[in-house]
């Protein structure tokens, strides 16, 4: 599936958003040789993903870095779409710190290449729940075993103590937020636009938001990988598509209304309300100050101490990722 968008109205739109100088290419961009392929898969998230605004701005900016073919691929939304970009069906993938570390230490072929955005996550009860170590004895929701509504509430669990394993149930939903009113479970950790709907319909309060709440607060949730591949065939390209993506999180970042517009628009998202309060309570302009190595380090960690993985986090580090492309855009895209 691919989202075609008028190039025009685009950039028009961008410079009315007072953000001219973020779209087309630098001057160290205009130096660069072309990139060696002019094709490119993205995912998309059949329930909109919210929080990928940046990537999914992305796609007009990449025209201007000289790509002719970029498309979003609509994967099996049966499985996470770090599956997607194992098998073969995207170039590049943007999820949450942990899944790429599990995706790392199960042999994937990825390179995390920088982070996007760090909150958007919520863990949200019911009123028996107060806080975290309230869980005990409860009931939490989750998709399934390996999703990162199981994942990161055992890593928040154990941070403080707790055994997620033994000490509260966990009961696994397709549809989180229709369960969660309907009281099957006491707690679960909501994504966009979940949050939205809930505060909505006054249901349940949140214990969690890793948009405030420290640790998780200082490190990326959303992080950007490629298919190691295509960085060893493509690495111009490479750095011409991360490129895109961070221009796409400043816009976000400069002006979430326009951001938000564009993301209904173009078919990516159907809420503009949603939308507009994703982008304004997530922290998308953070990519140039946050140490993504530190949250890679960090999340390996803690999924280290509990079991989930086998590799250090030296060793995550050292095989699945590759920082050189961030930092050239951080010298080059100075605020």
């Amino acid at each position: 599936m691919q989202i075609i968008q008028n190039r025009r109205t685009f950039m028009a739109g961008a410079a009315a958003a007072g953000t001219a100088g973020l779209i087309g290419a630098t001057t160290e961009a205009w130096a660069e040789p072309p990139p060696e392929t002019t094709t490119v898969r993205l995912p998309r998230w059949i329930d909109g993903a919210y929080c990928w605004a940046g990537m999914y701005l992305a796609g007009e900016l990449l025209k201007a870095e000289g790509f002719t073919d970029v498309r979003y691929v609509q994967g099996d939304e049966k499985v996470d779409q770090a599956v997607w970009i194992a098998r073969g069906d995207t170039d590049f993938s943007m999820n949450y710190a942990p899944v790429h570390v599990a995706s790392i230490d199960a042999g994937v072929p990825i390179k995390v290449l920088g982070g996007l955005h760090s909150g958007c996550l919520e863990l949200i009860a019911n009123d028996s729940i107060q806080g975290i170590s309230d869980l005990k004895g409860k009931r939490v929701g989750m998709h399934d075993i390996d999703a990162p509504s199981r994942v990161l509430v055992a890593l928040m669990a154990a941070y403080i103590g707790l055994d997620p394993d033994n000490d509260f149930e966990w009961v696994q939903e397709s549809k989180p937020v229709e369960a969660f009113a309907e009281g099957k479970f006491d707690a679960y950790l909501f994504t966009p636009p979940e949050t939205q709907q809930l505060r909505a319909k006054k249901i349940g309060h949140t214990i969690l938001n890793t948009t405030i709440d420290r640790p998780w607060s200082q490190h990326f949730c959303c992080m950007t990988s490629a298919a190691a591949d295509y960085v060893n065939k493509y690495p111009v390209a490479t750095k011409r598509v991360l490129r895109a993506i961070v221009k796409g999180a400043d816009l976000c970042a400069s002006d979430p209304a326009w951001s938000a517009g564009q993301m209904v628009e173009r078919g990516f998202v159907d809420s503009y309300e949603y939308a507009l309060q994703t982008l304004s309570d997530t922290q998308y302009d953070v990519w140039r100050d946050y140490d993504a190595e530190a949250s890679m380090r960090f999340y390996a960690l803690r999924m280290q101490e509990t079991g989930m993985i086998k590799s250090s986090p030296q060793q995550i580090i050292a095989s699945g990722t590759d920082w050189h492309f961030l930092e050239e855009l951080k010298l080059e895209l100075k605020t």
